[in-house]
């Protein structure tokens, strides 16, 4: 099992646009179409939290079509706030898809919507909620320990 130690930030970016996108899907098809679009999502917020950032389909196109056009990163990051910001991800996504799998539309709705909201902000800005999430997690637990 891989743990990335760093990665790539345009991938993560990248990788945040092809989420924003199967999210937006989610919202919009009808069911089931939706739920089966949410679970393929899911499986990538899983992938990338209990596997690697690396084993996620969206980093796999990320490293075999756009890295051999733009070359080297300038700079890499630390992978453990994206990580953190997967299983945030991967929690609003299996909150919404059990939701939308049990009828509570609304509230499956409204948790794929906060995901998407936070992978598009990532994808378009560059800024990660679920990263600064982690970051002030940690400075937290500092100042309490």
């Amino acid at each position: 099992m891989s743990h990335d130690s760093v990665v790539d930030p345009r991938a993560l970016r990248f990788g945040a646009a092809l989420t924003a996108v199967v999210l937006a899907l989610a919202l919009v098809l009808p069911s089931p179409a939706r739920e089966i679009v949410l679970a393929v999502q899911t499986v990538v917020f899983a992938l990338g939290v209990f596997v690697s950032l690396s084993a996620s389909p969206w980093s796999w196109l990320f490293r075999t079509v756009v890295r051999p056009r733009v070359g080297a990163p300038d700079r890499t990051e630390d992978a453990r706030p994206p990580r953190f910001a997967q299983a945030v991800g991967l929690t609003f996504a299996l909150v919404g898809l059990v939701a939308l799998l049990t009828g509570a539309t609304t509230v499956g709705l409204v948790a794929v919507g906060f995901a998407f909201v936070a992978a598009l902000l990532n994808a378009t800005t560059g800024f990660c909620l679920g990263c600064e999430l982690y970051l002030t997690t940690r400075r937290l637990a500092r100042t309490l320990a």
